[in-house]
């Protein structure tokens, strides 16, 4: 049984992952009449959709009893004050990250960006070493070195380079690399920091979701008020909101969800490889469907 749901977790993951990249970018540069959905909006909507899933996940673990439940809530987060504190700052930090994974969905070709973004394997390894007192083998540190050649190639500018910033639809390479490195480090520091507190309390992983999410959400709200409070004002919380806006909310908010079933009954090394193979079919895809990808064999 254990096998089957490692297995359907990777499975998932590979799917969310694929799914969402390539969603999200087409999603940020569809030309539609009328305003574009807005960024902020969308990242609390995900948050307040995975405290709800947490929260179903939380009761069937309570064997479907809502005295229980309250009871589970009550003891695990209210009374624990500075235990549910302790995510405010991963809370804040991945809030930031997945605001700025838009920008750069916005700016970057879905397989440039998926191949630059596997630079937080880098600094979730620099992390753990400074942060877990991790230890890291020649042939590991070899491994960190090969991958940032690879994002590297991938950034050299080519003779199409120029062409290709040209079509796309919404602002520059330079902008989207930025905000894609940021979220490296986020990623790779709110990773390693919530894996030291799970690992220092014996509290579940749904009730640390439902804590981030909280926090998420008021980081989130924050945000949609500082940088588009007029533009929500005048059109609604819910502006240029489509079936397909609602698909990249879904697969968001599905991805802290996945994620915490691969850490349960998968490990990471396998997840490294679920990854891999979401990095190929991105490209496929982004190459032959979405055709804002061209490969390039000479400089």
């Amino acid at each position: 049984m254990s096998a089957n749901l490692k297995y359907l977790s990777l499975g998932i993951l590979v799917f969310q992952t694929t799914s969402l990249v390539l969603t999200m970018r087409y999603s940020r540069t569809l030309k539609e009449e009328g305003p574009r959905y807005l960024s902020s909006t969308a990242v609390v909507v995900a948050e307040l959709l995975k405290i709800m899933a947490c929260i179903l996940l939380v009761y069937k673990d309570s064997k479907c009893s809502l005295r229980a439940l309250n009871r589970i809530l009550h003891d695990e987060i209210l009374n624990k004050p500075m235990e549910t504190l302790k995510l405010a700052i991963p809370s804040g930090i991945y809030t930031l990250q997945n605001n700025l994974l838009y920008v750069a969905l916005s700016n970057l070709d879905a397989a440039t960006y998926q191949v630059t973004y596997q630079l937080k394997i880098l600094t979730t390894a620099l992390f753990s070493v400074s942060m877990l007192s991790k230890k890291l083998g020649v042939y590991q540190w070899l491994s960190l070195v090969i991958l940032m050649t690879g994002v590297a190639f991938v950034q050299w500018p080519s003779d199409s380079q120029e062409l290709d910033s040209k079509q796309l639809s919404a602002g520059s390479q330079f902008v989207g690399l930025m905000a894609v490195l940021t979220a490296c480090f986020s990623s790779g520091f709110a990773g390693v920091y919530f894996e030291k507190i799970l690992k220092e309390t014996k509290q579940s992983v749904w009730i640390r979701n439902i804590q981030l999410g909280f926090f998420g959400s008021i980081f989130g709200l924050m945000g949609v008020y500082i940088y588009d409070g007029e533009l929500v004002s005048k059109n609604g919380f819910f502006q240029g909101y489509n079936r397909l806006t609602w698909i990249v909310v879904i697969l968001q908010a599905l991805g802290g969800l996945v994620i915490a079933a691969v850490i349960k009954y998968a490990d990471n090394i396998l997840k490294g490889f679920a990854t891999s193979l979401s990095i190929i079919l991105s490209t496929l895809i982004s190459y032959f469907w979405l055709q804002d990808f061209v490969t390039s064999l000479k400089q």
